[in-house]
């Protein structure tokens, strides 16, 4: 059995076992939210998907308009005049095969790495380094690309890459408690709507199953999907 302490036992309290409207549950996330640190906000979504299929499989980006509220340390493996474009675009480290050499080695002092189509073969060698970290440059995920600039700009600015894990659930921070309510809800509609909009042509019956959402070190508060869904951003700030 798992000893839940006698502080998440405290906040667990504060949660009834209803479906919250998303400004509601929002607001209960931040009030939960105790921790000595500023705490992640993050989404818990079971999808009726089955990923063993190829085409119940949900991996692509979500671009928070409110950002993610971390500094993202970005690096770029190039080639020619492209490791200048990446180091001027604001990319922290940038480098060629001398950097995938460093890898290999052991660095990862960044959050996401960015290559350009040329140099993917001898990127290709790391997956077995950065497959499990989540960190292996891929076309989908918007980490392959010869336009340096704007990957860095948005991925700075708060893209993220998700996916749905091979149980079907999707896990995403989607901000800082540190935020507005308001501001939770714009970034976590911008979610919602990008699972929708990259739904999987094999999803049958009902997509949306749950949707929990929760500090860091918080209880699980479940969100009323198709209120989200229903949502104008208009009204989300």
């Amino acid at each position: 059995m798992v000893k839940i302490s006698r502080r998440l036992k405290t906040l667990q309290a504060k949660v009834e076992d209803k479906d919250y409207h998303p400004l509601e549950a929002l607001a209960l996330l931040k009030d939960t939210a105790t921790a000595k640190f500023i705490e992640a906000a993050e989404a818990h979504i079971r999808l009726g998907i089955d990923p063993k299929y190829t085409d119940q499989q949900l991996r692509t980006t979500v671009a928070l308009p409110k950002g993610t509220g971390q500094i993202v340390r970005v690096a770029v493996i190039a080639r020619g005049e492209k490791v200048n474009e990446a180091s001027n675009a604001g990319a922290d480290i940038v480098g060629s095969e001398e950097l995938i050499d460093e890898i290999q080695k052991g660095r990862m002092d960044f959050d996401k790495l960015i290559a350009t189509p040329d140099v993917m073969p001898q990127v290709a060698k790391l997956g077995k380094l950065l497959g499990p970290r989540g960190l292996m440059p891929s076309p989908k995920g918007g980490t392959v690309t010869f336009d340096l600039a704007g990957a860095i700009a948005e991925f700075k600015a708060g893209k993220l890459e998700f996916r749905a894990d091979r149980t079907g659930i999707v896990h995403v921070m989607f901000g800082k408690t540190s935020f507005s309510p308001e501001d939770l809800l714009v970034n976590l509609k911008a979610l919602q709507e990008t699972i929708d909009r990259n739904r999987p042509s094999g999803a049958k019956g009902r997509y949306w199953r749950t949707f929990y959402v929760s500090a860091t070190m918080g209880p699980s508060i479940k969100i009323d999907v198709t209120a989200l869904r229903d949502l104008k951003l208009s009204e989300a700030g």
